[in-house]
């Protein structure tokens, strides 16, 4: 049986991003249940129509990344109760041409943390949004993780048993809807 294929795309462009940590520590958990691809967004030009007739070859490699893969699993920081500028960016190039939309019927799963005590609540609601207005099937649940220094120790692991322990329920429910909705027809 082919594993799932699962885009992670992090909409932090830190080098030492929090957001990051947390999802190779929830790809950790998903086990060998996934093919998972960090794909990155750093690179991206800002989206610009101009561009649209010959794309760079970053965004070119973006789209096929992204493009290959069953679900996604977004992992991102709250901006200004919003997302990251680095992540709509990257949406927007994903979204273009209409007819070429890489986000539309497939399932996402959408995660975040900070050190606030609501997470990135709000910034996941915008992305919820914008996800679902582009097409994709967003899985509802919520995942707002305040992150804590200890959280994740130095081998990648959650070293919180609850949190552990509520991702790990997360990341199985997010695989178990993928998986029946990219099984052939």
């Amino acid at each position: 049986m082919n594993k799932l294929k699962v885009a992670v795309i992090v909409g932090s462009n830190r080098r030492e991003s929090i957001n990051r940590k947390l999802a190779e520590a929830m790809v950790r958990l998903a086990g060998n249940r996934i093919e998972a691809r960090f794909i990155p967004i750093d690179d991206l030009p800002m989206y610009n129509l101009d561009l649209e007739a010959d794309r760079p070859a970053a965004v070119r490699r973006f789209t096929e990344a992204v493009a290959a893969n069953g679900a996604f699993l977004f992992v991102t920081p709250e901006f200004n109760r919003s997302i990251p500028a680095v992540l709509k960016n990257a949406i927007d190039w994903g979204s273009k041409p209409m007819d070429q939309n890489v986000w539309k019927g497939k399932v996402a799963a959408i995660t975040g943390t900070s050190p606030g005590a609501i997470g990135t609540a709000v910034g996941q609601q915008h992305l919820r949004q914008i996800l679902g207005v582009l097409g994709s099937l967003v899985m509802g649940g919520e995942a707002y993780i305040s992150f804590k220094p200890d959280l994740i120790d130095g081998n990648g692991d959650i070293t919180v048993a609850a949190t552990r322990d509520f991702l790990q329920a997360y990341m199985d429910n997010f695989l178990s809807l993928a998986e029946k909705l990219n099984q052939p027809s």
